[in-house]
Order: C-alpha cells, then sequence, then structure tokens
C-alpha cells in the first residue's frame, strides 16, 4: 500500500511545480468574410469558454498547461479549431463558412453537445442508429457532484423514472431500474463499457458487480427499451460506460484527485494520457476505502485500466483494453422494521464478507472504408469471480457465532464478439442509413454452494476437515445472433426506422445438490445427493419500429415500438435455499415497450423532453409466498417459503419528463460569465398485475414501483466557481407481488412497503490555474430511509441508506 501513497505525494509534487499561471487569448472570428458573433469559443476538454461581440472579437483567459486546443463553434457554421502550442500568443483569426443545407453521408455531432452536461444521442452516433429512441447522455466531468463516491443519485438526477437503490455508501455497485423494473444490480439492463458486456453473464446471470468509477467516464449513453433490437434482450435498455481517452494534442497529461469523507471514507484516483505519434494511450488507478455509515461496513477497492489505441491512418484504428478492479466488502447485513426504527447505524452480522475479482480485456477495430461505409468489431473476454460468506438466515434471529457460515462461490469466463456495419445511401432520392450487426457470445458460470468455518473472517474456501458442499453446478450460456435497423427519410423533416433482430439462446445447467434434511440442532437426519442437467434452447425474433418528425431546427418528437425478452436467469434454473424455491416450469419473460415524445430546445433556452410510455410485461417472474408441512418438525406445522415463478402479466404505463431553463438573465441582467439553470425530473408511473395464476396476486401493484418520482435543483457557475444544489422526493412503494403491508411488520422484514422518503444534497468546485477544489454535503437535512428489502445477500431484511456525509477533494491536471 505504501507505493501508491508514494506514487500519489509524487504525482502532487509534480502538479506543485507545474502550476502556470492564467494566460489571457485575443481573437477574432470572420463568418464569409464578415466579422462573426455570438460564435462560442471554447478550450476543448475544459469549461472555459466566451463568445465573440459583434464584431467578431473574443478575449479568453486560459487557466491550465498550453498545448491547448481553442474551438470555435456556431450552428449552421463549420466548426474551426487552432492548436495552441506556447506563449506567447498573437491575435487569434478563425475563419468559418457555412454549412450546406443538406450534408451527404457526413455525420457531424453538435459542438455545444460537449459543453453541456445533460442531453441526448445524436440519431447516428458511432456505428449505432438511435433515430426516435428515448435516450440520455451524460456527461459527468461537466457536473458538480460527488465523483468520488459514485452516488448513483446525483449522476442520474436527469433521467426520468429511475428507482435507485442506495445502500452503498462508497459507490461500489450501481443498483438501478426503470419503468418497474427491479434496480437488483442494474440487471435489467444490458451494462456496457466501451461498447461491450461487463456483467457477470450478459443472458444467465445479467448483473452487474463491477461499475467503473466516474472521474473516469467521459459520457454515460442510456437508451431505453428500444435499445433490444440492437443490444439484445433486456426491458430496461442499454447503459454504455464510455471512458476518456488521451488527448490527441499533447504526449502527456496527468491527471490526480484525492477525496476525504465521512465515515473513514478515502478515494485517490489518478489518470494519465496522451498521443505519441499514431499511438494513443490513456489508464488510470483507483483506490478506495471506506469503513461505511454502520458498524461491519469496510471496504477496500483497486481499480486499474488501460488502453492502446494505433491509428493506422485517419479512417482506421485499433484498440486494446483492459480492466482489473477487486475489492473486499464487510456486509452489515440487514435489520427489521423494529431494529430500522431504533437505530438505523446498527448492525447485527459482524461475519458476512463480500469479495469481488473482476477482469476484462478487449480489441476494438474500426474501420471508415468510405463516407458510405464504416464498421466495428468488438471482441472481449472476461474473467471474474464473486464469493459471498455469512449467516444468510433469518435477521430477526441472533447470529450464533458458533455455527458454521454460508459460502457462495461464483466464477465467471465469458467471451463474446460482436460486429457492425454501417451503411449510408439514397433510397428514392432521400438520405438512408442502415445498420448490420451479429453477436456472438460463450458464457460459462461455475458455482458452488455450502459451509466454511464459524470465524469472524473472509474465509472463502469451503471446509477442508469436513467440506460440506450444498450444490456444484455448470452455468454455460450461449447465443447467436443477428438484427438490423434501417433509418428512411420519408421527408426532409420525416424519417422511420425499421429493425429487426434474430435470437438463438442457450441456457443450461449441468451438476448435483444434496436435499438434506435436519433436526432443530442442525443435525443430518436424511441426505441425498441429486444430479440434474436442464439444458433450454429456444429460438426468437424481435420487431420494432421507430418514428421522427423535426417539427424544427430544435424540436423533434418521436416514436418507437420495439418488442422485448429476457431469458431465464441460473437463479431461476436452481437456488438451494431452504427457505426460497423455483418453479421447476418457469419460462422467459416477453413483452414490449411503446414510447411517445417530444423534446427540443426553445428559443429561451430552454431544454426538455417529455414522454408517454407503455410497458407490457408478460409472463413477470417474480416471488410469492407459499406454505407446506415442515419436514423438522415431522410435518406437524407448516413452514412458510418464497417461491419464484411467473407470477402474472404486468402493465405498466406513465409520463416521464426532464427540463432546464437558464434563469440567469433574470438574476444577473444577462452577464455572460454566469450560468445558472433550474432542473425539474419528474415521472409519474402506475404499474398493475393483470392477471394471475396466483391467490391474490391480480390488481396489485407491481413491485419496486414508485407512482411519483421527483428530483429538482439548481446549478450555478460563474467562471471557475461551481455549485449544485439537488432534492429528491420518492414516494412509497411495495417490495413484493403480494403487496405486502407493514402493518404490523413482516418478522423477516423480506416484504413490506418501501415508505417514501426525500433528500437533499449540496456540492461546490472551484478551479485555481491547473488546480481543482470540491467539496459538499450529502443529505444534508440527515433523513433516515431505505430504498431496498434484500431478499438474501447482502440481506436479508432492510438495507437503509447512508446518513449526512461531508466529503473534501483536491485534484490537478497538467
Amino acid at each position: 500500500m505504501n507505493r501508491y501513497r508514494i506514487i500519489t505525494a509524487l504525482l502532487l509534487l509534480v502538479a506543485a511545480l507545474g502550476t502556470v499561471k492564467a494566460q489571457k487569448v485575443d481573437g477574432v472570428v470572420l463568418m464569409n468574410g464578415n466579422p462573426g458573433s455570438e460564435v462560442l469559443i471554447f478550450i476543448d476538454g475544459s469549461q472555459t469558454n466566451a463568445v465573440t461581440d459583434e464584431k467578431g472579437r473574443f478575449t479568453l483567459k486560459i487557466n491550465q498547461p498550453f498545448p491547448v486546443t481553442l474551438v470555435a463553434f456556431k450552428q449552421g457554421y463549420q466548426t474551426q479549431s487552432i492548436l495552441l502550442q506556447e506563449l506567447p500568443i498573437e491575435a487569434v483569426r478563425l475563419e468559418m463558412s457555412q454549412l450546406e443545407k443538406v450534408l451527404e453521408e457526413l455525420v457531424v455531432e453538435d459542438a455545444t453537445a460537449q459543453m453541456e452536461p445533460i442531453g441526448w444521442l445524436n440519431a447516428i452516433s458511432g456505428t449505432g442508429i438511435y433515430a426516435a429512441k428515448k435516450s440520455e447522455v451524460i456527461r459527468p466531468s461537466l457536473l458538480t457532484i460527488n465523483k468520488a463516491a459514485n452516488v448513483s443519485r446525483q449522476i442520474y438526477a436527469s433521467v426520468p423514472g429511475l428507482n435507485i437503490w442506495e445502500s452503498d455508501g462508497a459507490g461500489v455497485q450501481l443498483g438501478i431500474g426503470g419503468r418497474g423494473l427491479n434496480p437488483n444490480r442494474t440487471s435489467n439492463f444490458n451494462v456496457r463499457q466501451n461498447g461491450y458486456d461487463i456483467s457477470a453473464d450478459a443472458l444467465g446471470y445479467p448483473e452487474s458487480y463491477y461499475t467503473p468509477p466516474i472521474q473516469a467516464i467521459e459520457k454515460i449513453e442510456l437508451v431505453r427499451g428500444a435499445a433490444s433490437l440492437q443490444y439484445g434482450t433486456q426491458f430496461g435498455g442499454m447503459l454504455n460506460f464510455v471512458f476518456k481517452e488521451g488527448p490527441k494534442d499533447k504526449p502527456i497529461e496527468v491527471e490526480s484527485t484525492q477525496t476525504i469523507g465521512s465515515f473513514g471514507l478515502f478515494n485517490s484516483f489518478n489518470s494519465v494520457g496522451g498521443t505519441v505519434g499514431k499511438v494513443s494511450y490513456y489508464g488510470f488507478y483507483q483506490y478506495k476505502r471506506s469503513d461505511g455509515w454502520r458498524p461491519n461496513s469496510d471496504l477496500d477497492l483497486h481499480t486499474g485500466y488501460l488502453s492502446l489505441k494505433y491509428n493506422f491512418s485517419p479512417l482506421a484504428s485499433l484498440k486494446i483494453e483492459h480492466t482489473s478492479m477487486s475489492y473486499l466488502a464487510q456486509q452489515p447485513g440487514g435489520m427489521t422494521d423494529n431494529q430500522f426504527e431504533q437505530n438505523p447505524r446498527q448492525s447485527n452480522r459482524t461475519r458476512n464478507w463480500f469479495d469481488i475479482d473482476w477482469n476484462i480485456s478487449s480489441l476494438i477495430y474500426d474501420h471508415r472504408f468510405s463516407p458510405r461505409w464504416k464498421i466495428n468489431n468488438r471482441t472481449f473476454y472476461l474473467n471474474a469471480h464473486r464469493y459471498a460468506v455469512g449467516n444468510l438466515g433469518r435477521i430477526d434471529r441472533p447470529d450464533n457465532l458458533t455455527e458454521r457460515r454460508d459460502l457462495l462461490k461464483d466464477d465467471f469466463h465469458n467471451v463474446g464478439n460482436e460486429l457492425r456495419v454501417l451503411h449510408h445511401y439514397r433510397l428514392f432520392g432521400k438520405k438512408s442509413i442502415m445498420v448490420l450487426g451479429n453477436r456472438l457470445y460463450m458464457g460459462n458460470t461455475w458455482r458452488r454452494q455450502g459451509l466454511t468455518d464459524s470465524s469472524d473472517q473472509p474465509v472463502f474456501d469451503f471446509e477442508s476437515e469436513n467440506p460440506v458442499i450444498s450444490s456444484d453446478f455448470d452455468l454455460p450460456s450461449r447465443n447467436i445472433s443477428l438484427f438490423m435497423e434501417n433509418v428512411v427519410h420519408i421527408t426532409d423533416k420525416i424519417s422511420i426506422t425499421p429493425g429487426i433482430r434474430f435470437e438463438h439462446i442457450l441456457t443450461a445447467s449441468e451438476g448435483f445438490y444434496f436435499d438434506r434434511l435436519t433436526d432443530l440442532a442442525g443435525n443430518i437426519i436424511r441426505e441425498e445427493q441429486v444430479f440434474e442437467t436442464q439444458d433450454k434452447r429456444r429460438n426468437l425474433q424481435l420487431l420494432g419500429l421507430g418514428v421522427s418528425y423535426q417539427v424544427k431546427e430544435q424540436v423533434e418528437l418521436y416514436a418507437n415500438y420495439s418488442q422485448n425478452f429476457r431469458a431465464i436467469n441460473f437463479n431461476d434454473i436452481r437456488v438451494v435455499n431452504p427457505s426460497f424455491q423455483v418453479d421447476p416450469g418457469i419460462n422467459d419473460e416477453r413483452g414490449f415497450n411503446v414510447d411517445l415524445g417530444i423534446r427540443g430546445t426553445s428559443k429561451g433556452g430552454v431544454k426538455y423532453d417529455g414522454s408517454l410510455f407503455w410497458l407490457s410485461y408478460q409472463d413477470r417472474i417474480g416471488a410469492v409466498l407459499r406454505t407446506e408441512p415442515d419436514p423438522q418438525f415431522n410435518f406437524l406445522v407448516d413452514r412458510t417459503y418464497r417461491f419464484r415463478t411467473n407470477i402474472a402479466d404486468a402493465g405498466i404505463y406513465g409520463v416521464e419528463f426532464y427540463a432546464e431553463r437558464p434563469i440567469l438573465k433574470s438574476l444577473f441582467m444577462g452577464k455572460n460569465s454566469s450560468q445558472l439553470k433550474v432542473f425539474v425530473n419528474f415521472a409519474y408511473i402506475s404499474a398493475r398485475y393483470l392477471n394471475s395464476d396466483e391467490n391474490g396476486i391480480a390488481g396489485n401493484r407491481v413491485e419496486m414501483v414508485p407512482p411519483v418520482n421527483l428530483k429538482t435543483g439548481l446549478s450555478f457557475r460563474n467562471g471557475n466557481f461551481g455549485s449544485s444544489l439537488l432534492f429528491g422526493f420518492v414516494d412509497a412503494h411495495f417490495s413484493d407481488a403480494t403487496n405486502t403491508d407493514s402493518s404490523p411488520p413482516v418478522p423477516t422484514a423480506v416484504e413490506g412497503i418501501i415508505p417514501s422518503y426525500h433528500y437533499l444534497d449540496l456540492s461546490f468546485d472551484y478551479q485555481f490555474k491547473s488546480w481543482v477544489f470540491e467539496t459538499g454535503s450529502n443529505n444534508l437535512t440527515n433523513q433516515f430511509f431505505f430504498t431496498r428489502r434484500a431478499a438474501g445477500y447482502p440481506g436479508p431484511g432492510i438495507l437503509p441508506s447512508d446518513g449526512r456525509s461531508f466529503y473534501f477533494s483536491v485534484g490537478f491536471k497538467l
């Protein structure tokens, strides 16, 4: 550990020696030979900007080391840039020419989007088609938030309708769900990094135990349910973390940020990147530790990443990446409703530990053969494990420190390849764009469950003297898919986007489990080893259609329909748990998403995106309570257990709305140096079970769906100073399909209501030359609330969210 502290100290020393003074750059912009007024001038990769006056003149103060790239942008004109190498700098002269009205086979990304923290995907981006789809783009570096702690509610504050689980104060694991989908480890989204899968198994176990550090992220792309056609079978859609790359105009750039916070939080993020000749590179190392808000919540995490990109030409490149993440976390366990009311910071489990090791490698090849043809090929490999040990029994029963603990071990080895071809062509005299692609995927999971020792240490080996293994299974998954989407322009303003996807899926299992009967003292009365083999193969097709109408330059109406499918996963095939059973006839989930929305920017600068949606969720998988005679009591009394099955069809509809409005002029009389914005993120969702073979389910509310979800706040920036205020309110909702009430509370605390809650976050940042200082408070009013009732690990029971916390960061870039 000392070597990491030495490296950090050396980086800080280099930063101190490399600090530069602010410099002024004067210049003029000409448009077709005339003075260019109201042109946005900014430094690429920073928030430094200015606007030209009526004579096309500007003055820009630069607070970072040279060289820098100066960019000039105005809607309807060709973007211009110039590399400023060193001082002194003479007056800069930039000439801009007007773009043609119709661009042939050339997609230009709006330069203003790079200056905005919130937006949506272009109709064509890379080798993907996002026309007429509900999408969001988040640029975390432009947000004033607690980046070191990966606070999800702050990062995704602009995305309507998300239900976010917040039981991890250090931001290690991401849990988001939208439109009535379970947030558990974001398993209802296809989660990617730089375009390739990072979850445990995309089909058989689509849970994400690795979340990239937000300080390394250039942007986050989120596409709702219509993403199923291009990215695969998930109702939620696609979530993609796009990493930063090394600067193109300098051989080396170093960035380092150190953060301390409440409850023993320490986060060290250090990166280096640059371009030398045809090779560009970027890498980072992150170390994070925390004691946690509750006892028994220690965390120790290491994450590293390196990418090397070789540019054969401006049109072809090959990129190799490797990510390695590992952490050890102590889990404080859940609590009952009464325990939460008495003291939400208590912990009744001292022997629960969680060990994660995640390694991902990828090879990405991009080539534009001509203005009309472009390909992208991604090959990726995941080698990872997830180990959990502890007392997983009912939380209302004390932990017997002499009993052996449950141990669950999963090892993952996955490999995949995706090829995409983007083609521009003309149809009936109008431009059209088509993407064709395929996916080959092989996943392999080795899952074991049994017992280990009775200590309080992180031991992840089954007992050697008397090994007790409850189950041992190989769980392979296979996927072959082909897809096509095509943007067809009917007129200059109307386009349609039909799409289709073919899937072949295999989910299988082979292994054994022990069917054991024990007495009240835990002694084995009867034991039978059961061997089991399952092979579930299916072929399916998904269809979709999108329509876009460009009302005017900055306003778009969009609508889409896309079929969805979610394969049963390994937990739906076999779970060895005496209080949890799985229906052997369980089926895949099917349905569709429908969106109808409008998005754009008004003349007054109001950015908005409002939509109506309908999600049809057929054969939804969930858990219900059942009773059966208890063999421990000679079948004379009944015991209650959770039964996982296709409980019902669900209908989910609602409205999602996001808007942000600059209120600068009314408060600051039009000064261009200041920015003050207010935003509102609102969702209303109604979700009901329509029919069911299970008693007491039809007509119930779908679990994990807050009817009202509101986030609102202010963001302010004046030169190098920024601040943000975020308020959130989440309505009360049920945690289970049976709509169990919490009066009186269920003893196990697994079922019940999640009460409504609210929070207030405040953040500040200040840039001084090459240095950046950040501070703030999360949950400023110290509200006690919880967002999750866990049925198993890391519970079971209520998992409370953190109370009030503070943080302070200092960083530099040179």
